[in-house]
């Protein structure tokens, strides 16, 4: 049984062009001229329950518009498409019952009131028991360890400290489905790594199955097995996180701050991007030499200050899939 199933989606705008030269003339009033924009062309895949899917591309994929219509905000221009047995777009308001969403730039807490204000608010809106709100609610203060942030206005809190309030308040009325969307985007490297962390412990603990799109490939490596990747409105990759890794991200970026000049490293599939004294950003490819071997040949020969290790954006690894299609046509 699939709790998500999209058939040749397609979702196309209509935008007011402006006529050059003809602002406020009567020609680009009674005559205007229109441009259709197909954001999502006839995408079909299927989700199961408790899977962990990443649906990942640039900007202006299609991503975003494809959310939109699996949790009812909008109506495709042609296809099918059911969650959780539910058609979104005429069934929205039952469906919200069952489904979540996050996204990493819009907030659903109150800015200026505490988290707990928003909890206690949306636990009506979702008509919980008062006794089933307390013990959902005190399960995920210590999930998310939140319990110092319930009375700070949430304009007081970081991001990092007010996303996992977000996720808290997303999964108040415990869904089955868990939209995320850029669910990472400006946290550091630890907070991040704690965000992921949390996702893992619902998904394992609930079976809540988790749709997510990130820019972030580290994301999606941790988070998910599954990966689509799309792109101008089309899928143009459906696999197992594991081929995406292995295919097309293979190389990574070590930025480090040593205690000591660079006095350069002769290490198999490492290439010195840039250095300057104490600084020194490095390309690593994994195919040749794993990540672990390099972090680990650095630290016996340097002494670092700081290190940071990063994936290719996620505009590089569409680029190698389109390019690895073109080779293999």
């Amino acid at each position: 049984m699939t709790v998500i199933e999209a058939r040749h989606l397609t979702k196309t705008f209509t935008t007011r062009e402006k006529q050059p030269g003809l602002a406020g003339s009567a020609r680009a009033l009674f005559r205007p001229v229109y441009r259709e924009t197909e954001a999502v062309k006839g995408i079909s895949f299927t989700v199961d329950p408790g899977e962990r899917l990443a649906f990942i591309g640039p900007n202006g994929a299609g991503k975003s518009t494809t959310i939109k219509m699996m949790v009812g905000i909008l109506y495709p221009t042609s296809g099918e498409a059911t969650v959780l047995g539910k058609v979104p777009w005429r069934q929205r308001q039952r469906l919200a019952y069952e489904i979540g969403a996050v996204f990493g730039q819009k907030s659903q807490l109150w800015y200026h009131l505490p988290p707990q204000d928003s909890f206690d608010l949306l636990a009506r809106i979702y008509e919980q028991e008062l006794a089933d709100y307390r013990q959902r609610l005190a399960y995920l203060v210590d999930l998310f360890e939140i319990g110092q942030y319930l009375d700070v206005p949430v304009r007081k809190l970081s991001l990092g400290e007010r996303m996992r309030c977000e996720i808290a308040a997303s999964l108040l009325h415990r869904p089955r489905i868990l939209f995320l969307d850029e669910p990472t985007i400006g946290l550091d490297v630890v907070v991040k790594q704690r965000i992921r962390d949390l996702i893992l412990a619902l998904n394992q603990e609930e079976g809540v199955t988790i749709f997510l799109t990130s820019h972030d490939a580290g994301d999606v490596e941790v988070l998910c097995k599954r990966a689509m990747v799309i792109n101008h409105g089309e899928v143009i990759f459906d696999g197992r996180v594991s081929t995406l890794k292995r295919d097309y991200i293979h190389a990574k970026t070590i930025s480090l701050k040593l205690g000591e000049p660079w006095q350069g490293m002769e290490v198999p599939g490492v290439q010195v991007l840039k250095h300057k004294g104490y600084g020194v950003k490095l390309q690593v490819d994994t195919r040749t030499t794993p990540i672990d071997q390099v972090v680990g040949q650095l630290l016996a020969r340097y002494s670092i200050a700081d290190i940071n290790v990063d994936n290719p954006p996620m505009e590089e690894i569409i680029a190698r899939i389109y390019e690895r299609d073109g080779e293999g046509e």
